[in-house]
């Protein structure tokens, strides 16, 4: 029976426990670049089984939060080159989450200051992260999106495909797709956001087209085997929804079974929030989903989010639920996470303040359990 302690292989990337950093947005890249701060938030948590990184823009155009790294800049490669090498030193693995919001966006963000683009022109209605002319940060209301005609998306595929080659050129063991929490290729996949009536809209196979180009061409060019996805089967974030969330995400899942992908990183319920929030009339069948994908031949990682604790973590491995358990707040405040669980030691409070923009505060100083000893 494995335990939350041991190795294990998400495809091709040897991992030293089970505990997971799930991705995080903090908005400390100034200019969509990497730097020193960010190196040594990523080196403390190097401990984590794996590291997935905050989302990471593969344009300008995907971009939707001020501040956030990217992946289309050769000074942003340059400096996650820094970020890998130091969490490679202390022995760590790291993924990072390869991101386009799609409406999830702010004109001021985005080139030339022009509408963000969607699947459908219909506004996310949230709220996003910009920088005021005065230099300070500020969340604002999202920019009404254009919908995208049908011959850029195939540009917006081999997008992704070329951000996945920059994140293997950063040294990144491997990349996690960001395919939840109402972006880009989850508005593709729901109803809410998706009133194409061409082929990349209406049924559940038109719907997940989209996605399934993205996961063809970045597994093509990096290897599957490097490749996971995050889902988000029933979340609400960023006023997304779906009719028929179980058959849309069940024939996702047999989808991708057929691909040989890393780890499948599933977030349960609403993310940040309940766990047993649903969408569609009745409860979501977490099981039937990972049944279906295992079926269908998937082999990789099966890893799930929200809300676990060291108990129910422990528990959902030991039953062979999960393969791995993905930790975000816990892992803000509490860079040792891994130590701290072996130790059953108690846990520093996450400062919810300092979550978005700002400077070490509420970032790399959170004391470790040796630090407080």
């Amino acid at each position: 029976m494995a335990n939350l302690f041991d190795p294990t292989k998400f495809g091709d990337i040897e991992v030293s426990n089970r505990i997971v950093m799930a991705p995080l947005t903090r908005n400390r890249s100034p200019k969509a670049v990497p730097n020193d701060l960010n190196v040594t938030y990523y080196e403390q948590r190097a401990t984590a089984g794996l590291i997935i990184t905050e989302g990471t823009p593969i344009t300008q155009q995907g971009q939707g939060y001020a501040d956030v790294p990217g992946l289309y800049l050769p000074e942003a490669v340059e400096g996650w080159k820094k970020v890998t090498e130091a969490v490679h030193r202390k022995g760590g693995k790291i993924v990072t989450q390869v991101w386009h919001v799609g409406r999830v966006s702010h004109v001021s963000l985005q080139p030339d200051g022009v509408a963000p683009v969607a699947p459908s022109a219909i506004p996310a209605g949230g709220k996003t992260y910009i920088i005021n002319p005065d230099g300070t940060g500020a969340f604002a209301d999202t920019s009404a999106p254009r919908a995208l005609e049908r011959n850029e998306i195939a540009g917006i595929v081999d997008d992704f495909r070329k951000g996945a080659r920059a994140a293997i050129d950063a040294g990144f063991d491997g990349i996690e797709l960001h395919g939840a929490n109402g972006y880009l290729i989850d508005q593709f996949l729901k109803t809410s956001a998706n009133q194409r009536t061409d082929d990349y809209g209406g049924s559940i196979e038109n719907r997940a087209r989209f996605l399934l180009e993205v996961v063809d061409a970045v597994t093509k060019e990096i290897g599957a085997g490097r490749v996971g996805i995050r889902l988000s089967p029933v979340t609400p974030a960023n006023n997304i929804s779906d009719d028929q969330p179980q058959p849309l995400f069940n024939y996702v899942a047999e989808q991708l079974g057929t691909r040989g992908l890393a780890f499948i990183h599933l977030i349960e319920g609403a993310t940040g929030g309940d766990r047993s929030f649903t969408q569609g009339g009745k409860p979501f069948d977490y099981h039937e989903l990972k049944e279906t994908y295992r079926k269908a031949g998937g082999t990789g990682g099966w890893i799930v989010n929200n809300g676990y604790d060291r108990d129910s973590a422990a528990q959902a491995i030991e039953s062979g639920y999960a393969d791995g358990v993905a930790f975000g707040k816990l892992f803000i405040a509490n860079p040792d996470l891994v130590q701290r669980f072996k130790d059953k030691a108690p846990l520093n409070t996450p400062d919810n303040t300092t979550f978005y923009g700002g400077g070490a505060k509420g970032y790399t100083d959170y004391p470790s359990v040796e630090a407080v000893a």
